[in-house]
């Protein structure tokens, strides 16, 4: 899959069949949308392409929201189904000032080539998102291409949505929101060096890059770890570790049963059940007790749960 950064790198297209969106998560809508898309351009003999944003509106506008997937992650999502191109465009104050009227004509006429358009139900776009999917149908109509607008997916007579997924994840109710991702919740990132506190305590943690201000989980977790081609079972903590006067937001596991440098190594963490909330204690030996028992718990958890 080609990747485009930037609407001033890509070369103008012959003909595409597109959607537009954030995909943040890749959940089981966007799924089902991005399958229509590839199976159309295919159908069409086109390529199908995808516009995301490296800095969404929602950031621009000063409403950010927990990110949860990582740019990487998606980018690959994408390819695994099947996906040809993906634009990547940063959402800027010029792009945040063109009018819908001019995105349609400018944008994805002249420059892209738009032959089909698939868009989710609540799609907006241009100044002052004005634009909508009435207008972009009596667009095709003047400009040649077709559109096709993508209804929610319900599960559990719930609508599937990136804020959904949010919301169940700060419930910690990972089996839902593995229902709506279509597989289980993970962070990957790179293991880092950080302050190898844990060790002192017996508890060596392998800190994770996660590259996130807001992150969709908080607090203490049982999870299970992939390493290369192995799986292992631990505790992971993301959050600002307040007892050791933390600031930025940190991801660090615990891997039962593990005694190896992987300095570098990158990881998949898949969150299974969280423990508890992030707290302050009042001494490093409290911490140190407390982290004890989480990791009994997880152990237990384990345990009950052999598959």
């Amino acid at each position: 899959m080609e990747l485009i950064r930037g609407l001033h790198n890509l070369k103008k297209q012959p003909g595409c069949v597109l959607t537009i969106g954030n995909f943040d998560g890749v959940h089981l809508g966007h799924q089902e949308l991005l399958i229509k898309l590839v199976s159309k351009s295919k159908k069409m003999g086109l390529p199908s392409l995808v516009i995301s944003f490296s800095v969404t509106p929602e950031t621009f506008f000063g409403r950010p929201k927990a990110r949860l997937s990582s740019f990487r992650n998606k980018h690959l999502f994408l390819k695994s189904l099947g996906v040809d191109k993906h634009l990547l465009v940063r959402f800027n104050k010029s792009f945040s000032e063109i009018s819908a009227a001019s995105f349609i004509n400018q944008i994805l006429v002249q420059k892209i080539g738009i032959k089909h358009c698939f868009i989710g139900d609540d799609f907006r776009f241009g100044k002052d998102r004005l634009g909508d999917f009435s207008m972009l149908k009596n667009a095709s109509d003047e400009n040649n291409f077709t559109i096709e607008k993508i209804n929610s997916v319900l599960l559990d007579g719930r609508r599937v949505s990136s804020s959904g997924v949010r919301g169940l994840l700060s419930e910690g109710d990972f089996i839902s929101a593995e229902k709506f991702l279509g597989r289980p919740f993970s962070i990957s990132g790179k293991v880092a060096h950080g302050e190898k506190l844990g060790r002192t305590i017996g508890f060596p943690t392998a800190n994770i890059s996660i590259h996130r201000k807001l992150s969709p989980v908080l607090g203490v977790y049982s999870v299970l770890i992939k390493l290369k081609s192995k799986t292992y079972n631990g505790v992971c903590n993301v959050g600002k570790r307040p007892t050791l006067g933390g600031i930025k937001t940190l991801l660090e596991v615990f891997i039962f049963d593990f005694n190896k440098e992987i300095y570098g190594e990158y990881v998949t963490i898949i969150f299974k059940q969280k423990c508890r909330e992030e707290e302050k204690f009042e001494s490093f030996e409290a911490l140190k007790k407390q982290i004890k028992k989480d990791v009994e718990k997880s152990k237990l958890f384990f345990q009950s749960n052999i598959s």
